[in-house]
């Protein structure tokens, strides 16, 4: 029997989001990844594949760096201060394939408050 490989999983997921998400110059796409150590969150074209601003703990605003809901909620203040500056008011959010709670939501939130609209 085989097991279930929950990145596989992640993976299907954010594939099936992708079809129907996808960022132009108007409203870029607002990509949400995170891992054991780090969250990484950035605006992205995708009609000319360009990143056009981001944010994660691995910034030098960063004190110690870590992967839990206080500094999602960091990255997402940055990030809507980046975006804003690079005059981006409206983005589409992409959660990444994972579950909108916790971390993702706390980043969604905090860019929200931070004057991104989505």
């Amino acid at each position: 029997m085989s097991t279930i490989n929950r990145k596989d999983i992640r993976r299907r997921v954010h594939d099936r989001i992708r079809r129907k998400v996808i960022g132009t110059a108007e409203r870029p796409r607002l990509a949400v990844h995170y891992s054991n150590q780090h969250i990484y969150a950035q605006v992205i074209d995708d009609a000319h594949g360009r990143t056009l601003c981001s944010a994660s703990t691995l910034d030098k605003s960063f004190e110690k760096a870590s992967s839990n809901v206080a500094s999602a909620q960091q990255v997402g203040k940055l990030l809507a201060e980046r975006a804003l500056a690079s005059s981006i008011s409206a983005v589409v959010f992409d959660r990444g394939g994972h579950l909108y709670h916790g971390k993702v939501k706390a980043l969604a939130d905090a860019a929200r408050q931070g004057g991104l609209q989505f």
